[in-house]
């Protein structure tokens, strides 16, 4: 009997110390698989990955920046039918089960062992959730087991709604889309609580496989599964069969549906550099951020047009004579003058087939329409516009490689000695050149980078031609201070960024730089004027609001621009070849550029807050002799009104 009793402690001992080992090993393992799992109570604070929006002054869509395209709706926005139509195609049980299906687990066991391979994966929605949010897409037998138990872990802590709606708004849909709402604007052009049966049954379907079933990618396939959903839902009573028939043949796609934004792509490209160094690249493409720009929509489709239809023309020349083989580019880029905020801003003709900035980025000899800004200077230092210039042949010794520099006019006339005004008015070169030798190459340069022209220049005689490179964009302004007062503002073109809750983040604070008085800039517009009115720019005077600018035309016809402004935008044009081989002959400023610059200002007009030109006080308007600076009487040949200061008109006749 004490054998007996003996031998039973022992084998009580031993099965005790059996479970207990086999189930530390089993606490092991457990202990193994869920050492390293996510944390879940971060989900309190977890905010999914969302698409930032940038928007144009006028508040149309511009662009979505994003790395998962992703734009996270409440529960109550999303349609009881998705939801519906979700959960009888992907777990049926969802509002049952703890997290996992066991019955859906055992299923999938068998076939896969009569498979050989992981041929169905049995998960549930908040396992497919567990997957999405913290483990990879591995197939293994250790992954789906942490998935389990972390899909037993959100349960725990979240409602079935909650984890409804962390799935809709995280999941995959394809083609990009990441979340409902993103794939309702994407695949039906409107937001998802907007969807119709049809539509949401399409969306039920593309879990399973996005990329395969995307309407995008395979119309036929989307069709076939997103029936399927809709007989899964007629036969579980979801639906009638009047419902079935009707959505069953309605179309994959909206006609509606809303193409991925584009707009102002150059603009929006512009922009990124501002975007990343203000919020830095991670929040800008996760943080659902929202970016008002300063871009007028409705000024920069008139800006693009504009610029097609200048370049078709002048192919259409190109083509007369024998160049039809080259396709000419073109660039235009407004500004406010007030503020200094880009309303449109074109980089080329294509931006899918370029996107190299021509506005922005291209450095190009501007011509002649960089002469205003030798001329600021000259009165900026006390000349007037009566000032007389010797326009004449002249030989500069010891010029660029010890070699004589003899400059010409593009006419190869000379009239001898000219006011400052006619000169300019007619883009004289030699008055031009000897101003740049009377006021120093290296102050032109450095005056020059007090209106924003920040491409590097040299501080040769030849500066006085455009023969240095500068951008479209600093270019115009530069011109943008003279009908501001003489002020400089950097082109800017973010207004402010909002995060997701529309609090702001961050806004522009344009830094105004005075580099001229306010009558000194007044005399710079005038001087403009003249060009429209008496010089170069003269197909500008259809237009009916006062305007001022300067034609510009590189050497063999290789760049033709014009810039200019009204009382309210600067404007500037510029258009070429990428090769810099020349457009043709005669293709000038005023041929190439100027009727794109007109095309584009007769639009403005309603954007106008003045439709004048300020003068100071202390200033008035004189007859004037151009060629002599003398003052003229009404009917005098050739007179023209002429802007001074008190006291520095010109003398009489």
């Amino acid at each position: 009997m004490g054998k007996h009793r003996s031998s039973g402690i022992r084998t009580a001992i031993l099965i005790t110390g059996l479970v207990g080992l086999l189930s530390g090993a089993t606490a092991g393992a457990f202990l193994a698989l869920t050492r390293d799992l996510p944390q879940i109570r971060k989900l309190e604070n977890f905010e999914p990955s969302a698409a930032t929006r940038v928007y144009s002054a006028d508040q149309v869509l511009l662009a979505e920046l994003f790395l998962e395209k992703r734009t996270p709706v409440p529960i109550d926005q999303i349609p009881t039918v998705l939801k519906s139509a979700l959960i009888a195609t992907e777990d049926r049980q969802f509002y049952t089960h703890s997290g996992i299906d066991l019955k859906g687990i055992l299923r999938a066991v068998v076939k896969d062992i009569m498979a050989g391979q992981f041929v169905e994966g049995a998960s549930t929605i908040t396992q497919q959730l567990a997957k999405t949010l913290f483990l990879t897409q591995e197939k293994t037998i250790t992954r789906k087991i942490r998935e389990a138990i972390l899909a037993i872990q959100l349960e725990r802590r979240y409602t079935k709604d909650e984890l409804l709606a962390l799935y809709l708004n995280q999941i995959y849909f394809g083609s990009g889309a990441y979340g409902v709402e993103s794939a309702a604007r994407l695949f039906f052009g409107k937001p998802a609580s907007q969807m119709d049966l049809a539509q949401c049954a399409l969306i039920a379907g593309l879990p399973k496989a996005p990329s395969r079933y995307s309407p995008l990618v395979n119309p036929d396939l989307a069709e076939r599964r997103r029936n399927l959903v809709l007989s899964i839902m007629r036969n579980q009573g979801l639906i009638t069969e009047s419902q079935h028939r009707l959505a069953t043949g309605a179309p994959v796609l909206a006609a509606s549906r809303a193409t991925a934004p584009g707009s102002a792509p150059y603009f929006v490209q512009h922009i990124k550099p501002a975007l990343e160094a203000a919020v830095g690249p991670s929040l800008l493409y996760k943080g659902g951020l929202t970016v008002h720009t300063t871009l007028s929509h409705r000024l920069q489709q008139t800006a693009e047009q504009a610029v097609e239809n200048g370049l078709a023309r002048l192919q259409q020349r190109m083509q007369s004579t024998q160049k039809q083989e080259t396709t000419p580019q073109g660039a235009l880029v407004a500004i406010d003058i007030r503020t200094g905020g880009i309303l449109a801003m074109v980089g080329g003709r294509n931006f899918s087939e370029s996107a190299f900035d021509r506005a922005a980025d291209a450095r190009r000899q501007p011509g002649s329409a960089f002469k205003p800004i030798i001329y600021a200077l000259a009165i900026a230092r006390g000349f007037t516009q009566a000032s007389l210039v010797l326009d004449a042949p002249v030989v500069f010794k010891g010029g660029s490689n010890n070699e004589d520099w003899q400059p010409e006019n593009f006419s190869k006339r000379y009239q001898g000695e000219m006011t400052l005004r006619q000169a300019l008015t007619h883009s004289k070169n030699i008055p031009a050149v000897r101003l740049v030798e009377r006021l120093g190459p290296s102050a032109v340069v450095q005056f020059a980078h007090k209106l924003g022209i920040d491409s590097p220049l040299s501080p040769n005689l030849s500066i006085a031609l455009g023969a240095t490179n500068t951008t479209l964009l600093e270019l115009t302004a530069a011109f943008s201070a003279f009908p501001n007062g003489g002020n400089h503002i950097p082109p800017f073109g973010v207004a402010e960024i909002l995060d997701r809750d529309h609090a702001v983040l961050w806004h522009a604070r344009p830094a105004i730089r005075p580099v001229m008085t306010e009558t000194q800039a007044a005399i710079m517009v005038d001087m403009l004027q003249g060009v429209i009115e008496e010089g170069t720019g003269k197909q500008a005077r259809r237009l009916s609001l006062p305007v001022a600018g300067k034609t510009g035309t590189t050497n063999d016809f290789r760049d033709a621009l014009f810039v200019g402004f009204s009382p309210a935008v600067a404007a500037g044009v510029w258009v070429g070849l990428d090769d810099f081989s020349p457009l043709g002959n005669m293709e000038t400023g005023a041929r190439a550029a100027l009727p794109v610059w007109i095309d584009f200002i007769e639009a403005t007009k309603p954007e106008l807050t003045t439709l004048y030109f300020d003068i100071p006080d202390n200033m008035r308007k004189i007859l004037m002799d151009p060629v002599t600076g003398r003052t003229a009487e009404d009917g005098d040949n050739g007179a023209v009104k002429a802007l001074f200061v008190s006291g520095t008109e010109p003398k009489g006749r």
